[in-house]
């Protein structure tokens, strides 16, 4: 299962287009609130209703964690510590967590990305602790995959397709949505 995880403010593109991919690839996917309820709100005033609550799950060592970016989205969901316990957690049990954006910041204060290569959007660098910083649009690094920003938002889906379905899959993908390689 892969859990997009929806605070307000969050990248509507980021997360949606994840979900959308992820569809179509036959990927397991469920979006998450980490607010007092179903509905969240995006930076730019997309009302979105999550799929589930945060108390309502609890990812399996299998299951793939999402952080879409966007502000104040991405605060938004490193304020919740049940969020950032189960972050922690997920990832110590060998999970695999994706973030985009503004949201690999998370990872680097938790210290998850320490040793791995990632990108974030331009300025959040110095927040991505114990990381190589890279220059590539989209990183997959062991079990952590980290996308620059909204342009590259469906090569970020992609990553993920390939990464748990296969590069055929991804390729397919690709190819039948008109993206250029």
């Amino acid at each position: 299962m892969n859990y997009v995880f929806l605070a307000d403010g969050f990248e509507e593109i980021e997360a949606l287009a994840v979900v959308d991919i992820l569809r179509r690839a036959d990927l397991e996917v469920a979006t998450v609130s980490i607010m007092n309820g179903y509905e969240v709100s995006g930076a730019h005033d997309i009302l979105v209703t999550a799929d589930v609550m945060l108390s309502d799950i609890e990812p399996e060592s299998d299951d793939c964690i999402i952080l879409p970016g966007g502000l104040p989205g991405a605060t938004n969901l490193r304020a919740c510590k049940p969020l950032c316990n189960m972050i922690t957690s997920h990832f110590a049990e060998g999970g695999h967590v994706a973030a985009i954006c503004a949201a690999p910041f998370i990872l680097g204060e938790l210290g998850i990305l320490s040793g791995a290569e990632a990108i974030c959007y331009p300025g959040f660098e110095d927040k991505l602790e114990g990381a190589t910083v890279s220059e590539k649009p989209v990183v997959k690094s062991g079990n952590i995959i980290t996308g620059k920003g909204p342009g590259v938002a469906m090569d970020f889906a992609l990553a993920l397709v390939e990464d748990q379905a296969g590069a055929d899959v991804a390729a397919q993908l690709r190819e039948g949505m008109m993206m250029q390689c």
